[in-house]
């Protein structure tokens, strides 16, 4: 299984979209574990969505949507502000 999900930091008001095998050590790595890349600037985050899919290219396909403009307006629109 595998788990696209959205990521929110209320502080700073960014979006981060990513899948994986293990929503949990994921997560961890995000907000305490991992000293650099992206997300480390804008800690603390907050998981505001999740979807589970079957195999990895299900998972990458539905990433690709959510990470263009129509899916971060829908997040924006439906889940950060129904």
């Amino acid at each position: 299984m595998f788990t696209v999900y959205v990521l929110h930091s209320e502080k700073h008001d960014k979006i981060y979209i990513g899948y994986t095998s293990n929503l949990q050590e994921r997560f961890k790595s995000h907000n305490e574990l991992g000293n650099k890349g992206w997300t480390v600037k804008y800690r603390p985050w907050k998981i505001i969505h999740t979807e589970l899919y079957d195999t990895k290219p299900e998972a990458m396909a539905r990433e690709k949507e959510l990470k263009g403009g129509q899916g971060r307006n829908w997040i924006r629109n439906t889940i950060l502000n129904p």
